[in-house]
């Protein structure tokens, strides 16, 4: 398995888009805004991960999203762990992700991998998607907002 920066042009897999963020309409307003970096295994994307600029000094990662398949196997790591080492590299200071408030093996990824829980966005689903959102049988109303500090070198 590889994890490289998304060549210039190269399409990634509406499939894997729609698995962080269900709604296109939402994923189509940062995809061509951010810089990607993607998991492939054997020519096949099964990974990627998206850094978005929000201002000089802050960057956020975007639709972080494994193949079902590879999921536990240390892929998501792995990804953020590139998408910060870009980010410190482009030199931003800080690093923010948003995921909801029924993805909890998101929030215990993001919490492994540094990020603190900063902000909650009461109601942010429940007011910007279309259909109503459930996982791990728990409705997605609330984004939770995290930070990671970067270290500057």
């Amino acid at each position: 398995m590889n994890i490289r920066p998304a060549r210039p042009g190269e399409k990634l897999p509406a499939s894997l888009l729609l698995l962080a963020d269900p709604d296109w309409s939402q994923v189509e307003k940062y995809v061509d805004k951010s810089s990607w970096t993607v998991a492939e295994e054997n020519g096949n994307l099964i990974g990627v991960c998206g850094l978005m600029p929000l201002d000089q000094a802050s960057a956020e990662i975007m639709n972080l999203a494994v193949d079902p398949d590879w999921q536990g196997r240390g892929l998501g790591k792995r990804l953020i762990a590139s998408a910060l080492e870009q980010a410190q590299g482009q030199g931003y200071q800080k690093v923010i992700v948003r995921t909801g408030n029924s993805s909890l093996n998101q929030l215990g990824l993001y919490q492994k991998c540094g990020f603190r829980m900063v902000r909650i966005e009461r109601d942010y689903f429940v007011n910007n998607y279309p259909e109503p959102i459930f996982e791990n049988g728990i409705p997605c109303r609330d984004q939770i907002v995290l930070e990671l500090m970067l270290r500057m070198e």
